[in-house]
């Protein structure tokens, strides 16, 4: 029944608004908090990301957000298909205007349960597909966030995790995490303009975190639009500066991505 129900949900948004509607998402919440069975509870799982899916219309976010205390307990689970789709529901839930993702950051199920910290570390230490599917949440409460909502995501550490997602080998995933931080810097950029500073406060942050040896790298990427996002974000962001010429990458594949080394400091120690 929840498998059926699942697949009605993600067939279209009328489909979807007419199971929400018939009040599905208790019961459904009730099997994910008391069900002990990993194979339903990644059906259950799976089922609700489909309920939170869809922007054409969005779900009525209001039916959807008591879905959050489970889906915060949800990403501490350890089974990477249940991870993908707790991951994949919250993405939906925070792709949209500010005012959807300030709904989620303010409700108090996400500030109890510190979702967005949480997901912030799968990012860092998740197996690859969870990294993926909570590349998609963080870049998207980017993308349609206030700057104090992407502060708030900086703050908590954001810029690294999606500077080494730049070296895998999925390029939709790249330019994902390209995009993410597009989004950073064009917040900086703002806020240099209206301190009068005329210093991306952001840039720093970035090239602490290796980004733009790793963007610098991309410029030279088979995918053309990977190749001239890199391009662009130097030119605007950092300077136009020479590309590197020093050797490329090697090639971990157990990581699928690519290796950079880390730089050293000089004998003497770095000019602060």
């Amino acid at each position: 029944a929840v498998w059926a129900l699942g697949n009605i949900a993600g067939d279209s948004a009328v489909c979807r608004d007419f199971v929400l509607h018939c009040a599905i998402l208790p019961p459904l919440l009730q099997l994910l908090t008391k069900s002990n069975r990993l194979t339903m509870t990644r059906n259950a799982v799976w089922a609700l990301s489909n309920l939170c899916r869809g922007k054409n219309p969005p779900p009525d976010f209001e039916k959807v957000s008591p879905c959050l205390p489970v889906l915060s307990r949800l990403l501490f689970s350890s089974d990477p298909d249940l991870l993908a789709d707790a991951c994949w529901a919250l993405s939906y839930l925070s792709d949209g205007p500010n005012e959807k993702i300030q709904a989620v950051i303010d409700s108090g199920a996400v500030i109890d349960a510190n979702i967005f910290p949480v997901l912030i570390d799968l990012l860092q230490k998740a197996e690859f597909r969870t990294r993926k599917e909570a590349a998609w949440g963080i870049t998207n409460a980017t993308s349609g966030g206030t700057p104090e909502q992407i502060k708030y995501l900086v703050n908590l550490g954001c810029i690294k995790p999606l500077c080494d997602l730049l070296t895998v080998m999925d390029s939709k995933i790249v330019q994902v995490a390209l995009n993410g931080l597009e989004n950073i810097l064009r917040l900086g950029e703002q806020e240099a303009k209206q301190n009068g500073t005329g210093i991306n406060p952001y840039c720093s942050l970035i090239e602490e975190a290796y980004g733009l040896d790793k963007i610098e790298f991309l410029q030279s990427h088979e995918n053309q639009e990977i190749y001239q996002k890199a391009f662009d974000l130097i030119e605007h962001y950092f300077g136009v500066e020479e590309e590197d010429s020093s050797i490329a990458p090697q090639v971990d594949e157990t990581a699928q991505q690519f290796l950079f080394q880390q730089q050293e400091a000089p004998m003497e120690g770095f000019q602060l």
